[in-house]
């Protein structure tokens, strides 16, 4: 058990009988009456933001969490299969758990968040940048960069669509941001 004062930023927590993160806290003594500590928590089942306050030197349960690397091996009707880089066990994942699962190709490695304690995955996250092919996209006609936008839909090997710049054609590789979904650059 911990208290208020143990408090930081990425600790792990048991709130609400809910795993979470401290994403932020402030520890406030206000004029009169007792001191305590707003916070702002993420639910690392779901990853919503919560905001609670805790009064100064409440005990707090902490959990222990692990990350782990794996590597997608394949998809099938019931979810998708993975493999622990370093044991080479496999487990299985529900599609709710993969974040972005279609810029996920075979072979691509990830990193998974386990509840320790129960041996439970929370989360699965692939890498900040993934490079595919287009496989894809319309050509650039000439003067279509008059507008502000000058983007436009790409096909890639995963079967994901995102929007690219006109001058990127059919066949080319390039890096995408898996957080937002955006095109990065060109790989050479």
């Amino acid at each position: 058990m911990a208290t208020t004062a143990d408090f930081k930023n990425g600790l792990y927590i048991n709130y609400n009988g809910k795993p979470c993160s401290i994403v932020w806290f402030q520890h406030v003594k206000p004029g009169k009456g007792p001191a305590f500590v707003k916070t702002k928590l993420r639910n690392l089942e779901n990853g919503r933001i919560l905001e609670n306050t805790f009064t100064a030197g409440a005990k707090i349960e902490t959990i222990n969490v692990e990350r782990r690397p794996y590597q997608f091996l394949y998809k099938d009707e019931d979810g998708f299969n993975f493999m622990h880089e370093e044991t080479f066990e496999q487990i299985h994942l529900d599609s709710s758990l993969v974040d972005n699962a279609d810029l996920m190709k075979e072979g691509q490695h990830v990193e998974m968040m386990f509840l320790a304690d129960e041996e439970r995955c929370l989360t699965c996250e692939l890498p900040t940048y993934v490079e595919l092919e287009v496989t894809y996209t319309e050509p650039a006609v000439k003067g279509d960069t008059a507008s502000t936008s000058a983007l436009k839909e790409a096909t890639l090997e995963t079967g994901a669509t995102i929007m690219v710049p006109l001058f990127i054609n059919q066949g080319e590789k390039i890096r995408v941001n898996t957080t937002d979904r955006s095109y990065g650059e060109r790989v050479k």
